[in-house]
């Protein structure tokens, strides 16, 4: 019962930080950004606090598919956070925060579909850097849409409440690059942990995603080496982004969804 109240309260909380924050964006106003990050935090709080209660069970971990994706969102919002308070990336909420808020309420709302999850201190810390990796990833991947909007209306000469919110192109495009090569590193740690700390991925069902993070772990490492000996940019790098991202999603988001809800 408490930890649906604080799934609920942390929903509530991310709705109306969304809401707070487009309505500013549309008056283009220039909200205090110091304001915007306080009550992100509230949320991302509550958010935290409810994911204990729904992850620590039993003396082991529910890893079940939804209660995953609410935390990655945690990380995710963490990760953005943490970032906006140098960098000018709050514009991520508008996209995050709903997403957020529904990642809460269908965790809250489910039942436990796989078995408590024991493992050792290796494989946890494979599986925290991991998800640290797909987080980054992700981020990369929603800066990836706004590059592509900004690149858009720049073409079109508009200029929206959103565009005037937005930093300089080249900024952005700055910031989303940072966040691959950051997520790259981390992804490349994830293979070699994986590797080296579990001795069977076909009795662990894990192959599928081997594959895909491989795939994009070349595919980033593709981009990374088109932006810098050959200086890729605009729509050519959004499109590797979200090839890559794609091959994680359908590695590990997509796998989990067929062991959990199909193949169950």
């Amino acid at each position: 019962m408490a930890g649906s109240i604080l799934g609920f309260a942390a929903t509530a909380a991310y709705l109306v930080v969304w809401v707070y924050h487009l309505t500013q964006v549309r008056r283009g106003a220039q909200f205090n950004h110091w304001s915007l990050q306080a009550a992100a935090a509230a949320a991302i709080g509550l958010h935290g606090a409810t994911l204990i209660g729904l992850l620590f069970i039993d003396g082991g971990l529910d890893l079940s598919l939804l209660k995953v994706f609410a935390l990655l969102a945690l990380v995710i919002n963490s990760l953005v956070w943490i970032s906006g308070m140098k960098k000018p990336l709050q514009s991520l909420y508008l996209f995050l925060f709903p997403i957020s808020a529904i990642s809460i309420a269908a965790a809250v709302m489910s039942l436990n579909s796989t078995p408590v999850f024991l493992a050792s201190f290796n494989i946890q810390a494979h599986i925290l850097i991991s998800i640290l990796a797909y987080s980054l990833l992700a981020i990369a991947a929603l800066q990836a849409l706004l590059v592509g909007y900004q690149d858009w209306q720049l073409k079109h000469k508009h200029q929206n409440q959103l565009m005037r919110a937005l930093p300089p192109l080249q900024t952005m495009e700055v910031l989303l690059f940072e966040l691959i090569w950051a997520g790259q590193i981390l992804l490349t740690l994830s293979l070699i942990s994986g590797f080296l700390f579990y001795e069977d991925f076909f009795a662990q069902k894990l192959v599928h995603k081997v594959v895909f993070s491989l795939l994009a772990w070349i595919v980033y490492s593709t981009l990374l080496w088109g932006r810098h000996a050959r200086g890729w940019r605009g729509i050519k790098a959004i499109r590797w982004t979200w090839a890559g991202f794609s091959a994680i999603l359908l590695g590990f988001i997509g796998s989990k969804f067929v062991l959990e809800f199909v193949l169950s």
